[in-house]
């Protein structure tokens, strides 16, 4: 039977190999969920943001999607609003040259269920390495529950639309609407069917070549008019390209551009000379004095054709006076008949007597 200092010890034994047994799983389950070494340097990194979004102590922080750390605090600061929960962090010192002071902190998720972590970006930042007890800016970004009470206006909108489609759609079906005639309208099937027959019957028609577009498409004389029509005006342009006929020459010959640009030159010079007074156009278009003669013989061409128009002078009376028209229609009645008589009897007027002494 063992003594009593022999069961102490080998409960002592029991003990110390449970206690080094403890240590040691402690160590190997850090080692195997931490993501720095036990040993390894770690620089402490703040965060603030407006909710912790299910993040919690132990979570990894990520560099790019690279484990660096862990988060090692979480806690609600009332007095940085309004992003109050600070999240503390601790990383590894070997990625101090990747963490820069403007790298941007995100909330993440291991996939749609999975755990919430800490994403640094630092893809777009400038700034200088950080040091121990930066805090990083963070960076909003929409969780799950953002994006459905976001999306449950789209989600009632688009409801909405599916009501107001199925409305139509009962509407079409029975009937109503220029949709539901032109499905279920029996009269509008028979009036385009008998649309289609016309139809048919034009196309038989011009392909028969009876009618005006048969005959177009299927009459070769109408062909062969056509294409001497085509060779005629081919010929046509054919000698106006080469300057032949008034057309031609017209587009090709020179000398009448020459002539139309001396003719311009002239007229020119003659409407510059007009406008500096030269000569009696110039005179008549910049001198007063001739103007007003001018003026003054229209005045007096007016005055006369108002006397005329009124009757009065010798003028007057001959265009106006009835008498002397009259007189004149008289005469020439007599004037006539006397000719006349002549004819008739030219020895009653005519004849010669010759008396002797």
């Amino acid at each position: 039977m063992p003594s009593e200092k022999q069961l102490r010890w080998a409960q002592l034994r029991v003990g110390i190999t449970v206690l080094v047994a403890s240590v040691t799983l402690a160590i190997l389950i850090f080692l195997m969920t931490g993501t720095t070494g036990l040993f390894t340097p770690k620089l402490t990194l703040f965060a603030y943001l407006d909710n912790a979004g299910g993040l919690r102590s132990g979570a990894p922080v990520r560099l790019e999607g690279v484990d660096i750390g862990n988060v090692i605090g979480i806690r609600v600061v009332p007095s940085h609003s309004p992003t109050p929960v600070e999240v503390k962090m601790k990383v590894s010192t070997r990625y101090r040259d990747f963490l820069k002071l403007d790298s941007k902190v995100m909330l993440a998720t291991a996939g749609v269920l999975g755990e919430s972590f800490v994403d640094i970006d630092s893809r777009t930042a400038k700034g200088g390495p950080v040091h121990d007890g930066a805090t990083l800016q963070a960076e909003a970004v929409p969780d799950l529950q953002d994006v459905v009470r976001a999306s449950q206006s789209t989600l009632q909108n688009v409801d909405i639309l599916l009501k107001r489609a199925d409305r139509i759609f009962q509407a079409v079906e029975s009937g109503q609407g220029s949709v539901g005639k032109l499905i279920y309208d029996k009269s509008l099937y028979t009036n385009l069917n008998s649309s289609v027959k016309e139809l048919q019957d034009i196309l038989n028609d011009v392909n028969n070549g009876r009618g005006s577009i048969g005959k177009l498409l299927k009459d070769e004389e109408m062909y062969q008019k056509l294409n001497a029509s085509i060779t005629n005006l081919n010929r046509i342009t054919d000698s106006i390209d080469k300057g032949e006929g008034t057309v031609g020459k017209l587009i090709k010959d020179p000398e009448l551009y020459n002539n139309a640009n001396q003719t311009m030159a002239k007229a020119n010079q003659l409407m510059e000379n007009i406008n500096q007074g030269k000569g009696a156009l110039g005179k008549f278009a910049n001198d007063p004095a001739f103007a007003a003669k001018l003026e003054k013989t229209i005045d007096n061409l007016n005055s006369i054709t108002a006397r005329l128009d009124a009757g009065e002078g010798s003028m007057g009376k001959l265009l106006r006076d009835p008498s002397l028209y009259n007189n004149a229609d008289q005469m020439l009645i007599e004037s006539r008949k006397l000719v006349q008589a002549i004819r008739e009897n030219p020895k009653k007027y005519l004849s010669i007597k010759l008396h002797v002494f």
